[in-house]
């Protein structure tokens, strides 16, 4: 059978492949060398079906190639039996095992970009090994395309959503390129495209690289970070996140800003704008000896940043806290912070285990996701730690529909739990654009359904420079903060309905959210349109 009759079957080449592979392992010469003997048939023959079929060129030799002094040692070269080359504005790396996965990523963790791996003849490389200059001790290593403009559209688009404040940054493949959007307030906001399917591609890569994750790898979601150095304020940690999708690979970076916990004057509950009664509340309910407080709500809505203002307020040297969290977000000073690894076995409750050896005072447990870890941070409650933790629910009702699908012994969480904060962020109206206007019918008409006097005015949204024309700038917390007396701690354990806890919740001055937001609104600090986005309208 022919050559060009054995291509039409990716699984004969495959095959083919694994075998020659297997046969420059055991020192048969490159693979290129190992298929030239087993197929009777010209190199041209072969070159195309290599292209078609392994995804791989073969080198053309009669081109003028000079080797490349940079990050590729000779070291490196004759460990992997692979050159890297270059001609005019082509730069190729020239393996004896160019499907070699190992080697590519060793390829771009040295390059910062993938490299073109192409087959070669084994004598061919030996030439060059023997050949291959070497650089001077004192010559600086350099980065291929260090300045290109996929590095310069990364670093745009990082350094942007720095300067404004994003707390992530989107890269969205589509079929024709990139774009890149930052989230400002809890919004995404469009930054910039780049309008090339190939450099959308090199820009997912550079991030994997710079996050040291498997460039080969687009098949599969990917977690990684990396620290990102900046002009003249230090650096800050990226938590990165590649996601496939249909066409190639998204990425999304969250910043963490570290920067806002090492001030001087401190985190707290007052910065993050809390209402007066509410810090009291929170406060009197972080300050009991025992028992746990649960902050709950949705993804973004600040549950992490109540819980460190919370240990920022409340940390003096003569208590031991340890908060278990994935990952550590801001470090704190004097509070011993251990990262989820789900990896090597360390998880939330395997952690949580490990810290009440650890004689621990005060634990926050970054969230609970499963029976074992809410297990234990109610045991470790009721034995005189007090826990401060989170959990995804959006109301007093929810949280109590979580545990009890944890399956849990719902008198011993009662017991342990002190407290319970319900909150979200909203977006403030822009003080420099923002207008009054008076309310319109729909408008009046929510406020008295929720039984809020229907103010006069209402601020209303224009955009401008300094809000980067969104008519929002900054936001603050609306949260409902539940103390566990003993009538609510009855009607959860007779399993009363949603309607009687919120009246119970009501008869003990607890003020629900939307009421909250439509105060905030009359008062001009927010609008109609956010609380509907972010509370909702009932």
């Amino acid at each position: 059978m022919s050559l060009i009759e054995t291509t039409t079957s990716a699984e004969s080449w495959r095959q083919r492949l694994d075998v020659a592979r297997a046969e420059h392992a055991a020192g048969g010469g490159s693979v290129l060398d190992v298929l030239m003997r087993h197929q009777r048939a010209p190199k041209e023959a072969l070159a195309s079906a290599l292209a078609v079929q392994a995804g791989v060129s073969i080198v053309d030799t009669a081109r003028d190639w000079q080797a490349l002094p940079c990050d590729w040692n000779e070291t490196d070269a004759s460990l992997h039996q692979c050159i890297v080359l270059r001609s005019g504005a082509d730069i190729v790396a020239v393996a004896a095992d160019p499907w070699d996965e190992a080697l590519a990523r060793r390829l771009a963790l040295a390059f910062g970009r993938e490299i073109d791996l192409q087959a070669g003849p084994g004598t061919w490389i030996d030439q060059w090994l023997i050949a291959l200059p070497r650089p001077e001790a004192s010559a600086p290593q350099v980065s291929i395309d260090a300045d290109g403009p996929v590095v310069s559209f990364v670093n745009a688009a990082i350094r942007h959503g720095i300067a404004v404040g994003a707390s992530d940054i989107h890269f969205e493949c589509d079929r024709s390129g990139l774009s890149v959007k930052h989230r400002l307030d809890g919004v995404l906001q469009p930054f910039a495209r780049f309008d090339d399917v190939a450099g959308a591609e090199a820009a997912i890569s550079r991030l994997k690289v710079l996050s040291q994750l498997d460039i080969t790898e687009r098949r599969l979601p990917q977690d990684g970070r990396f620290r990102h150095e900046m002009d003249n304020d230090g650096a800050m940690d990226m938590r990165v996140s590649i996601m496939p999708s249909v066409h190639g690979e998204d990425a999304v970076l969250r910043l963490l800003d570290k920067r806002r916990f090492h001030a001087a004057a401190g985190f707290t509950l007052d910065a993050l704008g809390f209402p007066a009664e509410d810090r009291a509340a929170v406060r009197s309910l972080a300050l009991l000896p025992s028992g746990m407080l649960l902050v709950t709500g949705p993804t973004g809505s600040g549950k992490t940043t109540t819980l460190y203002a919370v240990l920022s307020e409340i940390r003096n040297g003569t208590e031991k806290i340890i908060t278990i969290e994935d990952p550590v977000e801001y470090e704190l000073e004097g509070v011993l912070q251990i990262p989820v690894n789900e990896r090597k076995g360390l998880t939330f409750a395997r952690g949580l285990r490990s810290i009440l050896r650890h004689d621990p005072d005060r634990i926050l447990v970054g969230e609970i996701r499963d029976a074992e870890t809410a297990e234990i941070a109610v045991q470790a409650s009721l034995t005189g730690h007090q826990v401060f933790t989170t959990v995804h629910a959006n109301s007093l009702s929810d949280v109590m529909g979580r545990f009890l699908h944890f399956d849990l012994d719902m008198f011993g969480f009662t017991s342990a739990l002190n407290g319970i904060v319900v909150q979200r962020l909203l977006r403030k109206t822009c003080p420099k654009c923002s207008q009054w206007a008076p309310p319109k019918a729909e408008d009046a008409a929510q406020f008295e359904a929720s039984g809020v006097p229907v103010p006069e005015r209402l601020k209303m949204p224009q955009g401008c420079s300094a809000c980067s024309n969104t008519g929002y700038q900054g936001r603050f917390v609306l949260a409902e903060v539940h103390t566990l007396d003993d009538e609510l701690r009855d009607l959860v354990l007779r399993r009363a309905s949603i309607t009687e806890l919120k009246r119970q919740s009501r008869a003990s001055g607890v003020r629900p959210l939307l009421a909250r937001g439509l105060d905030a609104a009359a008062r001009g600090e927010t609008t109609l349109a956010e609380i509907r986005r972010v509370i909702g309208g009932a």
